[in-house]
């Protein structure tokens, strides 16, 4: 009797092993992708405490006023980082040139594997700052911004896509994929929030929109 017990638990745990290990084959691939920004609702309590102000003027601005790609390590930059950090299988030449491997484009659903297919968009775009209280940030700091992988600041996306974004907001533009429009609004309110930067009617009113839905 106890042979047959001790079958029978040996039959069990092994059943349970298999269903884990089923599992584990089964489960999707990690996602790779910015850093996580906030919850919506951490995003909708901080728009509750924005007040609007109109947008600045674009005088003076200049994409040199934000110096980027900054070096990350050795001869890696803070675009091929990205390239690295969003894509899967990704390799790497010499210089740190991604030579191949698959990148999945949340804005609107393509997939490419080509690096040059593909632009990094700053999600709160350069110019956009610089109207939102930029101007008046030191240019060490506007490169800070401009490199950021801390925030969900830098995306890999499809080329074309991210230059008809241009420097537009929320109001003007949201990825065309909408099932990725909640992830879009509460990376935008993060990295704003973050760089204590302003937001307008239009920006906000949208976001709280969008938010609303999330």
């Amino acid at each position: 009797m106890p042979n047959v017990y001790a079958r029978r638990i040996g039959v069990f745990a092994s059943a349970v092993a298999l269903a884990s290990l089923t599992s584990l084959v089964n489960a999707p691939a990690a996602q790779a992708a910015p850093p996580a920004p906030i919850s919506a609702s951490a995003a909708r309590s901080y728009l509750a405490t924005v007040t609007p102000r109109a947008e600045g003027s674009s005088s003076g601005y200049s994409r040199d006023l934000f110096p980027h790609w900054s070096t990350v390590s050795g001869s890696c930059n803070t675009r091929e980082t990205v390239l690295k950090r969003d894509g899967v299988n990704v390799v790497q030449d010499s210089s740190c040139a991604a030579v191949s491997g698959s990148w999945y484009s949340e804005y609107d659903g393509a997939t490419w594997t080509a690096a040059s297919d593909l632009d990094i968009d700053h999600v709160v775009a350069l110019s956009e700052a610089w109207r939102s209280g930029a101007s008046s940030w030191t240019t060490a700091k506007r490169q800070q911004f401009a490199n950021d992988l801390t925030r969900p600041q830098l995306i890999a996306v499809t080329d074309n896509v991210n230059q008809g974004k241009g420097d537009l907001d929320p109001a003007e533009w949201l990825p065309s994929r909408t099932a990725y429009r909640c992830t879009y609004a509460r990376m935008w309110v993060h990295v704003k929030q973050y760089w204590g930067l302003s937001m307008d009617s239009a920006e906000k009113n949208t976001l709280v929109n969008v938010l609303g839905g999330c």
